[in-house]
Order: structure tokens, then sequence, then C-alpha cells
């Protein structure tokens, strides 16, 4: 069995308010858990307008499958007009992990 996280440190663009941040950042986490079948949410810097975290995490028992779903979770998120993406953060572990 493979675990696997990504981290995505985001900065939104003309955001003025929480609301605005919210109609950026749930769409980003409903399509990555919609399309990959992933756990996401939102991390932390909840209270501030323009930035965001998000971590993903997902389980497969192929490390190389859980690399592609990695992968196309991370080029999602870099390909949102709306975002950029500053930093992403990547952990896989495996059985023989101590």
């Amino acid at each position: 069995m493979y675990v696997g996280t990504l981290s995505f440190d985001l900065l939104l663009g003309d955001v003025r308010s929480l609301k605005e941040k919210r109609s950026i950042v749930r769409p980003i986490v409903a399509e990555l858990h919609r399309k990959y079948a992933v756990s996401v949410a939102e991390t932390s810097d909840q209270d501030l307008y323009r930035r965001a975290h998000i971590g993903l995490a997902a389980v497969s028992g192929e490390a190389g499958h859980l690399t592609d779903v990695l992968d196309r979770c991370e080029r999602l998120v870099a390909a949102r007009p709306e975002v950029e993406l500053l930093s992403v953060r990547r952990r896989i572990h495996g059985d023989d992990d101590d």
C-alpha cells in the first residue's frame, strides 16, 4: 500500500473577501475530489483573502498509479488561471517506510 500527499500553497488573484476566496477554492477542491477520488480540503490560511493552502491525500496499491494520480492533480491546480501555484510539497509513503 502506498499513501501520497500533496500540499499546495496558492496565491489568489484579485480577491477582496473571504466569500470571493471560497468561490475560487471550493470548485478546485470539488473538482479534485470528483475527478481523481482523492481526499482534499483547504488546510490553513482560511482567514487570509489572497492565500490558500490545499491538502490532498490518495491511497493506491501501486506506486506508479499513485504517482500518476498526484501528477494529474498537480497539473489541474497549476492550470487554473485564477490562482498562482507558489509551491507544491509531495510525499509518498510505502509499506516499507519506517
